[in-house]
């Protein structure tokens, strides 16, 4: 991880065009050639910040107690990952918005920013799937192969998930707060409303024999 915020300061500082492999690992006090043991170019090594972010989000659901509609579970996990000061510290947020930026903008370092989102969304799935079969295992007519109904859960992680990655992108294409109606946490649970009639207890029902 101290590769990566070495490269997240570079690129935040001076641009990611004036930021060579060479001086992330100057700044991280590594040779050039461990940091390419690591990472096979200078885009990839923000990888792990990316990733830490959405990580963050579904350890929050994993976390929610059990019994808490999943909806909501959802929309907090959202509020603590993304409010400043709680999930990531209000001066890290500059840095959040200026590393969305950066991927719109160059194709290599999107293509990481996309693979970490792809990495949570499976994440989500699996997250979601555990509070959902938690207790169930053993129950008459139960199906944990039942694969109609895995695919609408997949589905409903994919949903969930694209509603905060937009949500941050559209933060952090505009010049407004991190914080209150307009900061991330706030557009991301307005578009996670989008789920809340979702038959989230459909994945449970025994399939028809």
């Amino acid at each position: 991880m101290e590769i990566a915020r070495a490269a997240a300061g570079l690129f935040v500082r001076q641009g990611l065009r004036a930021s060579r492999a060479e001086d992330i690992a100057q700044a991280a006090g590594i040779a050039p050639r461990t940091f390419y043991r690591y990472f096979a170019s200078k885009e990839e090594a923000v990888g792990p910040l990316y990733a830490a972010g959405a990580q963050r989000w579904v350890e929050a659901v994993r976390a929610a107690p059990a019994g808490v509609p999943l909806p909501q579970v959802l929309e907090d996990a959202v509020r603590h990952t993304l409010t400043p000061g709680v999930g990531v510290s209000a001066a890290s947020w500059n840095w959040v918005r200026t590393l969305i930026r950066l991927a719109e903008a160059n194709p290599a370092l999107r293509r990481v920013w996309a693979q970490a989102c792809q990495a949570s969304e499976r994440q989500l799935a699996e997250a979601l799937t555990e509070r959902l079969t938690a207790g169930r295992a053993g129950r008459v007519g139960y199906d944990p192969d039942n694969v109609a109904a895995r695919a609408r859960l997949c589905f409903a992680a994919a949903v969930a998930s694209a509603a905060v990655r937009t949500a941050v992108e559209s933060w952090a294409a505009g010049d407004g707060p991190s914080e209150g109606p307009h900061g991330p946490a706030e557009l991301a649970v307005d578009n996670l409303t989008a789920l809340r009639d979702f038959p989230w207890e459909d994945f449970t029902t025994p399939r028809a024999r």
